[in-house]
């Protein structure tokens, strides 16, 4: 059980009621003054907050932001704050060792159970599915980045929650063993990793116990999750990477790389990336220099394209790239989907074909774009189908198809209404593929799936979450759980692949 730190410590005395009589406006109660609450006129606060934080100090408050020279009344925002926030105040400078100034708190924060900025220390018991580390103090949960089970940390609340909170990490003052050195100098920073301090065999261990967690909270359904399979090349594993930045103000200030932790507009500066193949990282400086060189000519933010391809690495996402899967060779336009973990695509495809194959003659591959899947799986079935939305996808799937003389797979272009229109197989001797965005299926799919009625479904996903909320729909239309099998396609972040079999129950 984890413990906020006492009020004893924070030089706040109380009275018999339990109300804080005086506060200290120092380091620590031996280097200021002790100020007693009913020793002060209520004009002498705000001055004596002024003298403390120091005149031309700058803060913002609920009605913008106040300027500490322009007099006592701009300072009106500091005395309506609670006690308990400069309690949170002289927290800080005690822990800290230094005066840090007082935190005032968003708009909309909620005030409990913890002040805004107030310093915590807690056991972390676990990881979320998003990464983060989970303690709880009371039984509260507060959710704290970059640190491990077994880890006990000190953390400073930003945020309170209907049913929890956020913090971020300050110290790990207990580490885990677990616990190793990063290999990038910005993790923490760029928001691509989540794990890159975690050992990877651990990493593997708290993904797959995540998959079975969200089975039994989100679908109800208790049932084993096999073993993650490793990428077998855990770092310089990514053939894509899409750098960007904003709006250059100077070719000085420019930030060429991937969003800040915790920021949706905040671009962190990656000059190189240990997750992305080495050919891409090799590439990237002269894009870098590039960009650089022409940032006047940006009237807005852009995004960079690398995509390694045979022989070489392409930046122009309508240029033309080819990727080996197995004996198939797949040519795609450099910016359209495809895996980008090439290293474990093999055992990944033919994990997919020996649960799509069982007691099934024919394939439908439902999402097939440039044909992975309805390729891959293609000599495993006496007749395969894939269908895809894009007319460019399906053209590209069907040229993949000669050029492999695939001859068995015929591809269609059809709108999302109507994704089985045009399949006339058997549908008790048809497996379906389906490997939807992270959003997941759509009710106008499922509906047009589960009309359709195939004997057999294997249900690929990078998004679990989604994934699991799906397989509510399946249970209830009469399938059954067969297979969860979780597949490590992006070492050192939080996501993975997924991959669940279920078999259409006899009526």
């Amino acid at each position: 059980m984890g413990h906020v730190v006492p009020r004893a410590a924070l030089a706040l005395p109380l009275d018999p009621g339990g109300l804080p009589v005086g506060f200290a406006l120092g380091v620590s109660a031996g280097q200021s003054p002790l100020h007693r609450l009913d020793d002060l006129s209520l004009g002498a606060i705000p001055r004596l907050l002024f003298d403390h934080f120091g005149a031309g100090d700058r803060r913002k408050g609920e009605s913008g932001t106040t300027n500490c020279k322009t007099g006592f009344h701009d300072y009106s925002t500091y005395w309506h704050a609670s006690y308990s926030q400069i309690r949170a105040k002289a927290n800080r400078s005690v822990l800290s060792g230094k005066n840090s100034g007082m935190s005032i708190p968003p708009k909309h924060f909620r005030p409990e159970p913890f002040d805004y900025h107030e310093v915590i220390e807690l056991e972390i018991d676990s990881l979320s599915n998003l990464g983060a580390g989970v303690g709880r103090i009371d039984g509260w949960v507060v959710f704290v980045p970059f640190c491990l089970p077994g880890e006990r940390v000190q953390a400073r609340i930003w945020k309170n929650e209907a049913n929890c909170s956020q913090a971020d990490l300050l110290a790990v003052l207990s580490p885990s063993p677990q616990r190793q050195e990063p290999r990038c100098p910005l993790f923490t920073k760029c928001g691509g990793c989540q794990y890159q301090h975690l050992a990877y065999q651990e990493q593997l261990r708290w993904k797959r116990q995540q998959v079975g967690e969200l089975l039994r909270h989100m679908a109800g359904i208790d049932h084993p999750v096999n073993e993650l399979i490793p990428s077998p090349q855990p770092w310089n594993y990514r053939s894509k990477i899409t750098p960007h930045f904003q709006k250059p103000r100077s070719d000085k200030d420019l930030a060429i790389g991937f969003l800040a932790v915790g920021s949706r507009g905040k671009v962190i500066d990656v000059p190189t990336c240990p997750i992305a193949m080495e050919e891409l990282n090799a590439a990237l400086p002269a894009e870098r220099k590039r960009v650089h060189q022409t940032a006047g000519k940006f009237k807005k933010g852009a995004t960079l394209l690398l995509r390694a391809t045979t022989g070489g690495v392409s930046t122009n996402p309508r240029e033309v790239v080819e990727e080996k899967v197995g004996n198939l060779t797949l040519r795609f336009l450099a910016g359209d989907f495809f895996q980008n973990n090439p290293f474990i695509l093999p055992q990944f495809v033919e994990h997919v074909a020996r649960e799509a194959s069982v007691e099934s003659r024919f394939l439908v591959d439902a999402y097939c774009g440039s044909g992975l899947f309805a390729l891959s799986l293609a000599r495993h079935f006496k007749e395969g189908v894939g269908v895809e939305v894009s007319e460019s996808s399906a053209d590209w799937a069907r040229q993949n198809a000669r050029d492999n003389d695939l001859l068995n797979v015929t591809i269609l272009a059809a709108s999302a209404e109507q994704i089985f229109a045009q399949v006339n197989f058997p549908s008790h001797q048809t497996a379906v593929v389906i490997d939807p965005p992270r959003k997941g299926c759509g009710p106008e799919f499922l509906q047009q799936l589960f009309a359709f009625a195939p004997r057999r479904v294997v249900y690929v996903s990078c998004n679990p979450s989604t994934q699991i909320r799906d397989l509510k729909e399946f249970t209830t239309h009469g399938y059954r759980l067969i297979t969860v099998q979780p597949f490590d396609l992006f070492p050192q972040t939080k996501h993975l692949e997924c991959v669940v079999t279920l078999v259409r129950e006899e009526s």
